[in-house]
């Protein structure tokens, strides 16, 4: 976890302690997907984790130090994942715009409901951890595609990808966070695939 949420919580070391950490926070993660921010009490993860409420306080301090973790979780998993399929990505500009918007959308579509819940209406450590993702992933994608700046035909090159890339981002956050009222009939797959042909010919065309 971060240095900054350190401060706050400090993880286990030992593997069976985490072990029951990460089921703690699977439990949480699903009572916020479930209910949102509203109904997140520490009484409903401990009811759902099969664990007492002491259980739970003794590792958090509240509710607000568990959303925390919660969250810490799924950016780090959002920042792993994008870093990762960047990675072994094929050589050319259309494939790491492809890698990383699919990278997006399978860390998105596992979370449809969390990740909106945490990127908005939260204490503002919370909104700058989820400011940080965002910004590391797209610092991540900059960097992977600086070698293919000449194939990109606009003016400024740069800023071109820093619009591609945030404009990727916007689109997958505003999809899960709409697609339960608002369907654009499309599955996860197939919104990345069109996304990526989009932001591909907005650079290269």
């Amino acid at each position: 976890m971060s240095q900054q949420h350190a401060e706050h919580f400090r993880p286990p070391q030992q593997a069976r302690s985490r072990e029951s950490l990460n089921k703690l926070l699977v439990a949480a993660e699903h009572v916020l997907s479930t209910g949102g921010v509203e109904e997140f009490t520490v009484a409903a993860v401990a009811e759902h984790a099969g664990v007492s409420v002491g259980a739970i306080y003794r590792r958090f301090t509240g509710k607000d130090q568990l959303l925390q973790a919660v969250k810490e979780q799924l950016m780090a998993q959002l920042e792993t994942t994008v870093a990762e399929a960047l990675g072994s990505a094929g050589p050319e500009l259309p494939d790491l715009i492809g890698a990383f918007t699919r990278a997006m959308a399978d860390t998105f579509s596992h979370h449809t409901r969390t990740f909106p819940e945490l990127l908005s209406g939260q204490r503002a450590e919370g909104v700058e951890r989820g400011l940080q993702a965002l910004a590391t992933i797209q610092q991540s994608l900059a960097e992977a595609a600086r070698p293919h700046l000449d194939g990109i035909r606009r003016p400024d090159p740069e800023r071109a990808l820093r619009i591609a890339t945030r404009t990727i981002i916007s689109s997958c956050v505003h999809r899960a966070a709409t697609c339960q009222a608002w369907s654009d009939e499309l599955s996860w797959a197939e919104w990345a695939s069109e996304t990526t042909d989009i932001a591909v010919a907005y650079l290269t065309r």
